[in-house]
């Protein structure tokens, strides 16, 4: 092969390779998708990193048998309809705040420190179609409250 083909199919390739990690966007460390969520409260506007749960294998499997959170990191839980939802800690062996997210974004109510593996119901105390789960302390520690804004594009404001 001439040099001038070997340049040609090396630019090929590195435009293939690029694409192909541009398409992928970013994982954690297991590998799991990650997308960009954020909280605004009256502190200001907190960026996060979040799994996605969005079918019911993964709404059960949830955070169960997995470390903590890092401050950064969490997991949105996606229903297809707004209504009364109830979460609890089965097989889950670190805390987390569990915040219930109507279908504007809004916080509808936020459940603190939630007990590792207890089976105690956490409702939502109103319709949510969105659940956010971060690290335990991480929701007092930016200030959220009922009525704040999460934005991510499964919301519509």
């Amino acid at each position: 092969m001439d040099f001038t083909r070997r340049i040609l199919l090396a630019g090929v390739v590195s435009v293939v390779g690029l694409a192909a990690c541009a398409q992928k966007g970013p994982v954690d460390a297991a590998g799991q998708p990650l997308e960009a969520l954020s909280i605004v409260t009256a502190s200001g506007e907190h960026k996060f990193m979040v799994e996605i749960a969005d079918d019911d294998a993964e709404r059960a499997r949830g955070l169960m048998y997995r470390p903590p959170l890092e401050d950064d990191r969490g997991m949105l839980f996606q229903f297809p309809a707004a209504s009364e939802q109830s979460f609890w800690m089965k097989n889950t062996p670190s805390s987390l705040d569990i915040i219930y997210i109507d279908p504007r974004g809004r916080i509808v109510s936020i459940a603190s420190h939630a007990t590792p593996y207890s089976e105690t119901p956490l409702p939502s105390n109103g319709a949510a179609n969105g659940v956010l789960e971060l690290r335990a302390g991480r929701a007092a520690e930016i200030g959220a409250m009922p009525g704040d804004q999460v934005r991510h594009s499964f919301f519509r404001p």
